[in-house]
């Protein structure tokens, strides 16, 4: 599968210092089908789970959004 990030993607991950290979990685580990989809993870180093949403189409994966999800722990 293909990652492709939309600009507003990019623009957070810069904002809150997530690197594009640690969204990959994420990803891969997933199980995704067709469609928009939220995932949120506990990673290693941010004090809050990252949230991130996608739209899966045909077989490429665009990140929509990514950022520390400071609202609360949902899994």
């Amino acid at each position: 599968m293909k990652i492709k990030f939309s600009r507003h993607a990019r623009r957070r991950a810069k904002l809150y210092k997530i690197s594009e290979e640690m969204v990959k990685n994420i990803l891969e580990g997933k199980n995704l089908s067709q469609g928009n989809q939220e995932i949120i993870e506990d990673v290693e180093g941010f004090k809050y789970p990252l949230k991130i949403v996608i739209s899966v189409e045909n077989d490429i994966i665009t990140v929509i959004t990514n950022y520390p999800f400071k609202k609360g722990r949902k899994k």
